[in-house]
């Protein structure tokens, strides 16, 4: 299934190479910026019935933008980017289906038990969402914070799946190493998700073409959902063209519909 994105930086939708996005501006790469308010984007998605898209707000400033997009589509977007218990209720409140965490779970690089029972006992654990966006290095995938800058001790693999199931009701999943630069997906990780994640998991990076969504649907076994950024001409890029995403994503539902046995 399509996820569509709202990526906010400075208060503006913009589409950035994940692995440039620093607390300097210097190195900082940005593939879109859109004159479009967030909103804009919002009613867009509602109009189309795409549930379940993410609201990212990379860095400080962009809760007033925030705000406008989950208003502008009440229940259909989940909302990250420096979220703790302190702040997550007011997100929720404004329309947020579900509130979206990384960084504050982990302190010194390492995963803290208790914040994390902290946001499932402020948010509920069915409507919290962990981001374990990662990056490679000696051939496993790290979980990164920070902006994606920090790696932490934390390894994508199907034991922290199976265990993290527990305490959240989603995984969201940006491939750090390929995300902004449309040169394909990283299948592997694909794999890894659609084979051991227990609950619904949404991997974004790379994807740059129709076929793109064919190949996560295969090697995800239909249990990965996939977000599309720079790539979708919505966001200026030129691979996939979004009213053709909306009517595969449409057909692809349909079809899973189909397949599903009833229950008598």
């Amino acid at each position: 299934m399509f996820r569509p994105c709202i990526d906010l930086h400075q208060g503006k939708v913009k589409q950035i190479v994940g692995g440039t996005l620093s607390d300097h501006e210097a190195g900082l790469k940005t593939n879109f910026v859109s004159t479009h308010p967030p909103e804009y984007f919002a009613e867009l998605y509602r109009q189309d019935q795409l549930q379940g898209g993410h609201v990212i707000m990379l860095g400080p400033g962009n809760e007033p933008a925030a705000l406008a997009a989950l208003r502008a589509f009440p229940g259909g977007l989940q909302l990250g980017g420096g979220i703790h218990p302190g702040n997550a209720k007011p997100f929720l409140d404004a329309g947020a289906s579900h509130i979206i965490v990384t960084s504050y779970v982990f302190r010194e690089g390492a995963l803290d038990q208790n914040r994390l029972s902290e946001m499932v006992q402020t948010v509920g654990k069915n409507r919290l969402v962990l981001d374990l966006s990662c990056r490679i290095r000696n051939n496993h995938y790290w979980v990164v914070t920070d902006r994606w800058q920090k790696f932490t001790s934390l390894s994508v693999s199907a034991v922290v799946l199976r265990e993290l199931s527990h305490h959240c009701g989603e995984f969201l999943i940006h491939a750090v190493d390929v995300e902004g630069l449309c040169r394909g997906v990283d299948l592997n990780l694909v794999r890894l998700l659609g084979e051991h994640s227990p609950i619904p998991s949404t991997y974004a990076g790379g994807a740059s073409s129709l076929e793109d969504f064919q190949a996560v649907e295969s090697a995800g076994q239909g249990r990965v959902d996939l977000t599309i950024g720079s790539a979708l001409d919505l966001f200026g890029g030129t691979g996939v063209r979004y009213t053709e995403l909306v009517e595969f994503n449409r057909k692809l539902m349909a079809a899973r519909r189909h397949s599903t046995p009833s229950k008598t």
